[in-house]
Formats: C-alpha cells, sequence, structure tokens
C-alpha cells in the first residue's frame, strides 16, 4: 500500500495544530489591515484585485488556499501555489508616489505579505490563549518557509524565527505608512458590504466588533500609523475580546468549524502508519 500524502506538514507540526483554531479568521482580517500600511502591497491589491466587487468571495478563495497549503496533500498544494505564482506574474501595479510600474510578484511584496500573515495567525492564537511555547512559535515559522517557497520565495531570504520576524519588521518598517489606499482599505475592512441583506441586522455590529479586535491585535507601531492609540490598555482589551471569541467558537459543535480540505488530511492521517 502506497504511504499516504500527509502533504507539506502533518500530524506532528505546529501548522496542523495551530490551523485547527478558528479564531484564525480574526488573525487573517488583522494580517490585512497589516499589509494595507505597505503603500506598494496595498497598491498592487486595490489596483488589481475585485476585493471591493466580491469580498466575500475572495475570502473564500483565500481561506480555501491557506487550507490547501496547510491540509491538502502535496499534489494539492503545490498545484495551488503554481496557481497564485501564474496570476501574479501577469499583474503589475503603480506606485502612487512616483508612477513607477512594479511587479506584483516582487520577492519584497511576496515577503510582506507572507511574514505579516504568518505573524498573525501566531499572533492572535497566542493572546487568544491558545498554549504556544517560543520554541512552537519558532517551528511555525520555519515550517511556514515551505508556503512561501510555493509563492516563487526563497525560503533561505524568509524570517524563520520569531527574533527574525521582529528584526524584519524593524527593517521595513521605514517603508510603511498611512496612504489613501490605506485609509480606503481600513474603512472597507471595517464596514464592507455583508451578504444575504444582513447589512440592517446584529449581525453587523457583530462584524464591527470582530474587525474591532482584529484592529487592536495590531502591533502599537502600526495602530499609531492608522492614527490610533497604541497604548498598553487598548492591548488588554483586545485580548480579553479574542479570548472570548475563541471561547464562543469553540462552543460550536466541530462541524461547524472544519471544512473538507481538513477532514480530508484527518481521514489520511487517519489510515497512516503510526
Amino acid at each position: 500500500m502506497a504511504a499516504e500524502d500527509l502533504g507539506l506538514f502533518g500530524p506532528d507540526s505546529v501548522s496542523w495544530r495551530l490551523h485547527e483554531e478558528p479564531i484564525l479568521l480574526v488573525a487573517g482580517l488583522r494580517s490585512l489591515y497589516l499589509q494595507a500600511l505597505h503603500p506598494l502591497a496595498v497598491a498592487a491589491v486595490v489596483q488589481n484585485s475585485d476585493y471591493k466587487t466580491d469580498p466575500w468571495g475572495r475570502l473564500v478563495r483565500t481561506s480555501t488556499y491557506v487550507a490547501t497549503t496547510v491540509y491538502g496533500t502535496t499534489t494539492q498544494a503545490e498545484a495551488a501555489g503554481r496557481r497564485v505564482r501564474a496570476i501574479h506574474a501577469r499583474l503589475r501595479g503603480t506606485d502612487p508616489r512616483t508612477g513607477t510600474e512594479f511587479r506584483v510578484d516582487e520577492p519584497d511584496l511576496l515577503r510582506w505579505v507572507h511574514v505579516a500573515e504568518v505573524e498573525s495567525f501566531i499572533t492572535t492564537a497566542k493572546r487568544a490563549g491558545v498554549a504556544l511555547s517560543p520554541a512552537d512559535v519558532d517551528a511555525y515559522y520555519a515550517e511556514q518557509r515551505r508556503v512561501a517557497a510555493l509563492i516563487g520565495l526563497d525560503p533561505a531570504t524568509v524570517p524563520g524565527t520569531a527574533a527574525e520576524v521582529a528584526d524584519y519588521y524593524r527593517r521595513v518598517r521605514p517603508e510603511l505608512g498611512m496612504s489613501k489606499a490605506a485609509a480606503q482599505t481600513f474603512l472597507f475592512l471595517t464596514y464592507p458590504p455583508l451578504p444575504w441583506r444582513l447589512g440592517l441586522t446584529p449581525v453587523r455590529l457583530a462584524y464591527f466588533g470582530l474587525a474591532g479586535t482584529a484592529f487592536g491585535l495590531l502591533p502599537p507601531w502600526a495602530r499609531r500609523m492608522y492614527g490610533a492609540l497604541g497604548l498598553p490598555i487598548a492591548d488588554l482589551g483586545a485580548n480579553l475580546s479574542v479570548r472570548g471569541l475563541r471561547l464562543l467558537v469553540g462552543a460550536l459543535p466541530r462541524r461547524y468549524r472544519t471544512g473538507p480540505i481538513y477532514k480530508g488530511a484527518m481521514e489520511r492521517a487517519d489510515r497512516a502508519p503510526h
């Protein structure tokens, strides 16, 4: 019998354990707020994406991609990476400050998006109360270099420990800041159109609370770039909110918290030799 393909990571990885947490939905929103502070990264999205006309479709596609890279087979993950690389290779953006054209798949931009995403996953999970040791955190960053390779990055150029991520943020912060596109993205992320005529119901208030939590989880320096206060009391409030959200979502039946890609991975893991 052929060995089961457990994908890029497998049952013993931090990636499998971390991405079982539904609270990472908040992390995804946090990463979008953070990514928007890079002038070229946000310009690339605004100029090439359908996020304003199909925000929920984009969310589903992004979530499916992340699930595929973490829980899909190696073949599925590599195919997903090829599709993303092919899309990025066709796209160009224009720097709104200089008018210079740039490629969307420039390594510096891909690296920024990758680091902002994986750091958001780790930070949100930890602040929500997920038990992660410093060794777990470093292992996750190292594992996720394999995902960075799928989109065309040299893994050696991608931060692979918490210390390297912190150093990367220190180096890249002078390039970040508020822009017109970042302000527009902030407003859209905070008050998007809701599907199925839910905009005038308590769902709107619930989403606003989720968005506020995601924004509150940003590093203080990022909140200050948006014009908000980076005070410790805001960090405390975000911690309490995200922990409450994790408890609330965790109370849902498991069938509502997992998708087919995850379920397929669990079935393959059950069949694999132990």
